[in-house]
């Protein structure tokens, strides 16, 4: 969800600095409410575990997708499913453009020996620099508003509870523990907040039923601390984050997701690195936690947060939860 959500600043920057753009967003039917907020796309729901499974199924879904009047074609993802699909549209004479991951220079940025640690390109430019082969140049520093949509009946309704109170978002869950900092440690932000601040409310972010367990013991006052996993759909979850005040989060989706909604955005690392060009789309670089370097020189060792070292739960000895409290406590106010 991440990478896809990563997608939307490069969309708005597009469509906002070409104005003669329409743009056909593929993807799967759960994101659809990532994109429903741009002017000028186009969202198209696909499948790919029933409609368009296997290569017959992207056969079939391109040549669904010919009926449009396709100018360009832009592989974002660049995996066997995409690929396979834009070699289609290419020996079908359309003009085709893919991302470059750079993959061999975040090889060596998390290689152990002679490790090559400097900043790479970030993913948001990796984006904007495909639709540059098509003459669509896209500058991410020029500024462009999201507007406060107004939100559902039902979130608005929930969001009375905090009328006069400043909202937090945690979301303390990432794909892979590497990039997850404690359960314990985080008991341990809300704990502090808790005792230093009323007028602080706290969301929680998760789902599924072991997130939500979890996300249980963190309820530390009914009163101040809400958990959120299960109860709204992802359109009404993005209403709640673009109320927000402040978003805690990993390396992970709903650090973008707040992002994209214009919300101040803190993330703790861990296995991983802003270096590798995943950071949230135009957040402060001071907001981003990272452990040691120093005492831990072998980090990062992955790009997705998937591969550690023994005693790895050192690292989050580095981050102590006061250092946490401290950083949301001087956004927040």
């Amino acid at each position: 969800m991440g990478d896809v959500a990563m997608v939307v600043p490069v969309l708005k920057a597009l469509v906002s600095q070409h104005a003669d753009i329409e743009i056909l967003m593929l993807s799967r039917p759960f994101f659809k409410p990532i994109f429903q907020d741009i002017s000028g796309v186009k969202f198209i729901s696909v499948d790919i575990d029933k409609q368009y499974k296997g290569l017959v199924g992207l056969y079939r879904l391109f040549k669904e997708l010919k009926k449009y009047k396709i100018d360009y074609v832009v592989d974002l993802h660049d995996v066997l499913r995409t690929k396979f699909l834009r070699n289609l549209f290419k020996i079908n004479a359309y003009k085709v453009g893919k991302i470059n991951k750079g993959r061999n220079e975040k090889k060596a940025l998390i290689r152990t020996n002679n490790k090559v640690f400097i900043p790479l390109k970030n993913t948001h430019q990796r984006y904007a620099d495909v639709f540059e082969l098509f003459n669509l140049p896209i500058d991410l520093k020029k500024n462009f508003t999201t507007e406060k949509k107004q939100v559902s009946k039902e979130v608005g309704l929930f969001l009375q509870l905090f009328k006069g109170q400043k909202l937090l978002g945690i979301a303390p869950f990432a794909q892979h523990e590497g990039k997850q900092y404690p359960i314990d440690k985080i008991k341990q932000v809300i704990q502090n907040i808790l005792s230093k601040k009323e007028n602080i409310s706290i969301l929680l972010f998760g789902g599924g039923m072991k997130e939500k367990q979890l996300l249980e013991t963190l309820v530390l006052n009914k009163n101040k601390v809400f958990n959120l996993a299960g109860i709204f759909s992802l359109s009404q979850e993005l209403e709640i984050i673009s109320r927000l005040n402040l978003m805690l989060s990993m390396d992970s989706a709903n650090a973008h997701l707040a992002a994209i909604k214009n919300i101040p955005v803190i993330t703790i690392w861990g296995a991983t690195h802003p270096y590798a060009g995943f950071a949230a789309f135009g957040q402060n670089e001071k907001n981003n936690i990272l452990p040691d370097l120093k005492k831990f020189p072998q980090l990062p060792t992955s790009i997705y947060g998937n591969k550690v070292f023994a005693n790895f739960e050192n690292v989050w000895k580095t981050i102590p939860p006061e250092k946490v409290v401290e950083k949301i406590l001087n956004n927040i106010l």
